[in-house]
This record gives structure tokens, C-alpha cells and sequence, in this order.
């Protein structure tokens, strides 16, 4: 089936599925069901099945799924089996949390470099990476052979450090900018807002809880 004929909140879920198959794993657990999972994250079994089988047959009536397996199947639909190189735009307090986050080495990126424009940060150490002028990225990501970026600079900042990134080639951005990105089609881009989250969320607190 073409990529681009499921719907992107299956897509979305993929994720969190693999995400549950690891804790499985990690507990010792080999085999599960739709139910299971679905128990875990408030899915329901028949949404849980609907969205695998776009992509084949993973399990079998009465027995489940075999959870090694599954694990396997979900990182080649994702691509996540192989090691993705991912440049992070930005070395404020945000983009040295985000450099810092292990969570991304485990999920299958790896941050290979890191730009800012300002002097002061430039050439500063942030773990095993330098940060590089932000005049050398287009180089920079073209000879890494980099498709994915970040963006954690100020949201006055984000459109350019968009543009740019494209420009060099970038196909799939994370943005923690609060602000939507005009760009081409062809370019994936997923938005990381915690304020947005957070004011959803009181809207449902009472007043007794103020």
C-alpha cells in the first residue's frame, strides 16, 4: 500500500504501540494481545487491530501476538531499525535538554550536530558534540547525509531556520517553536508545544482545585 494512502493517525499510533512492545519485552513478556495493548493506552482492541492490518497479519486468533516479533515488524514500518542522523537547530536551555535527552538513541536517532548563530554559544561543548555556526549547515548536513532536524530556537526565528533547513535538504522536522511552518509539501513536519498541552488540560481542573 502507498505510504501516503493510511491515514496519518495510524501512523501516529505506531509508535506508541512499539513503545508498549518494549516495556512488554523489558518485563520479560512474549506474547500479547490487541486487548492488552490496547488496556495499556486506552485504545480499543478493534482500533488496535484496524490500524496493524494495513500493514499485513501479525498475529493469530486465540494465540496473540508474538511480542519479538511484532517489535520487529513495527521498526521496518517505521524505519526505525536503522540509525537516523538528526541535526538540532538551536543551543539555548531547550536545545542542550534536547541534546541531552537519551531517549532519542533509543528510539533509533542520533543528534550528529548542532548549530546556533549566536557567538557566544558557538564552538561551546555540549556532550560529545561542538556547536557549529549555524553559516555551516547546509555543508554540514549535506555531508553527514541528514534528513531530520529539530528546531528549538524562538519562535520569531523558526520560519527561517525552516527554510534554511529545507534548503539543504532536511525532510522531516521536529519543531518546538509554538507556531505553525509554511513549507513544501514534500516535507514532513511534527510540532512539540508544552504550553498547548498544558492549557488543555486546565481547562477541565474545577475551581475547587485553583
Amino acid at each position: 500500500m502507498n505510504p501516503l494512502e493510511i491515514p496519518e493517525i495510524v501512523i501516529r499510533r505506531l509508535p506508541l504501540y512499539l513503545r508498549t512492545l518494549n516495556l512488554m519485552a523489558a518485563q520479560g513478556q512474549t506474547v500479547t494481545s490487541s486487548q492488552e495493548i490496547g488496556e495499556r493506552l486506552g485504545i480499543s482492541s478493534t482500533q488496535i487491530r484496524k490500524d496493524l492490518s494495513y500493514f499485513g497479519e501479525f498475529g493469530k486468533q486465540g494465540t496473540g501476538y508474538n511480542i519479538e516479533y511484532l517489535r520487529e515488524q513495527l521498526r521496518q514500518i517505521l524505519q526505525v531499525s536503522q540509525r537516523w542522523k538528526v541535526a538540532l537547530i538551536g543551543a539555548g536551555d531547550l536545545g542542550r535538554a534536547v541534546l541531552r535527552y537519551s531517549g532519542f538513541e533509543e528510539g533509533g536517532f542520533e543528534i550528529t550536530a548542532v548549530f546556533d548563530k549566536d557567538e557566544q554559544k558557538i564552538g561551546r561543548q555540549i556532550g560529545k558534540l561542538k556547536v557549529l555556526d549555524i553559516a555551516k549547515l547546509h555543508e554540514v548536513i549535506r555531508e553527514q547525509g541528514i534528513c531530520i532536524a529539530i528546531i528549538a530556537v524562538p519562535a520569531s526565528e523558526a520560519q527561517e531556520v525552516a527554510d534554511a533547513l529545507v534548503n539543504a535538504g532536511i525532510k522531516a522536522i521536529l519543531s518546538y517553536a509554538p507556531l505553525p511552518l509554511r513549507l513544501p509539501s514534500n516535507v514532513q513536519v511534527h510540532y512539540i508545544d508544552p504550553v498547548i498541552g498544558l492549557q488543555s488540560m486546565t481547562y477541565y481542573l474545577s475551581p475547587e482545585q485553583i
